[in-house]
């Protein structure tokens, strides 16, 4: 018999925008997370969560954008084999195109994608990536974050 598989998703992860995500891998040497989040660096754009993830998965010669693939092969992991959960977080900002204000809403969101990224390596989990803070934290959002965060990801209990 031939394998099937199933994957759903709410169609609100279609909207353009700034956005925070966190990918729950497993796979055969462990649980990973990857944090990330919307809003491009070279333009004014900010695809929605849903597109990031065919992104992250590209292994054409021509990608650029597939971190968190390239990041499991690192650890000599096949994406393959592993099974992913997404949590997003936003829209946090529309997408804009004025590329000042673009800029602007993209390091706010850029520091709280680090926070997060220390929060939950903080919390005992073993984070993937690099995470550079942009600009001073918006400690607004981020107690609003942290509430999904407790839930979601919770402090490790360690064996």
């Amino acid at each position: 018999m031939l394998p099937s598989y199933t994957m759903s998703f709410d169609g609100a992860l279609l909207q353009r925008g700034f956005w925070l995500y966190i990918w729950d891998i497993r796979g055969p040497k462990g649980r990973y997370l990857y944090v990330g989040r919307t809003g491009n660096n070279s333009s004014a754009k900010a695809f929605s969560p849903f597109c990031r993830i065919g992104q992250h998965l590209d292994f054409s010669d021509d990608a650029k954008t597939y971190a968190m693939a390239r990041k499991l092969m690192e650890l000599k992991v096949s994406p393959s084999e592993c099974t992913f959960e997404m949590t997003a977080i936003g829209p946090l900002f529309a997408e804009v195109q004025n590329w000042e204000k673009h800029q602007s809403l993209r390091d706010r969101t850029a520091g709280l994608e680090k926070a997060i990224a220390v929060t939950l390596n903080g919390r005992g989990y073993t984070v993937l990536g690099s995470h550079a803070e942009q600009s001073e934290l918006d400690m607004k959002l981020f107690s609003e974050i942290l509430v999904v965060l407790d839930r979601k990801f919770p402090l490790v209990q360690l064996p």
